[in-house]
């Protein structure tokens, strides 16, 4: 199991428009595909990356840990990663979003901040991996 790489942020602002125009306008970013979450959205790109993901205003907004929602890796080897955090005793969640092809892992840090690490779908799930949700 091995972090590849920081994958994206993720926050809930106060104001979604004015948000969205200062990354496109200001910074650069663009707008680009979102899967369906079910809550209002936007993901940010960097050329072909997503590297900000925008929540609507909803429960997750305001979070122990403020407007930030969580902070996203990607990783290789999602059945390593799932046995290392029960042979530590962390709590997960596991979803796979097959409109993304991708397997996430949410974890929670010490100070409440929520952690997603990303696999890419073709990895397989191991039996018994704990609760698994779809989208």
């Amino acid at each position: 199991m091995s972090i590849v790489r920081l994958d994206h942020y993720n926050i809930a602002p106060k104001d979604m428009e004015a948000t969205v125009q200062f990354y496109v306008d200001v910074i650069g970013l663009t707008v680009g595909y979102r899967p369906d979450f079910g809550v209002p959205g936007y993901w940010l790109y960097a050329g072909d990356r997503s590297v900000l993901h925008l929540l609507g205003n909803d429960e997750r907004s305001t979070g122990p840990t403020g407007r930030v929602d969580h902070i996203a890796f990607w990783g290789k080897d999602v059945g390593k990663m799932i046995k290392r955090l029960k042979s530590k005793n962390v709590p997960y969640k596991l979803r796979t979003i097959e409109s993304a092809k991708m397997h996430q892992i949410f974890v929670t840090d010490v100070d409440g901040l929520s952690l997603e690490i990303g696999f890419s779908s073709d990895e397989p799930v191991p039996e018994g991996s704990g609760q698994t949700f779809g989208l």
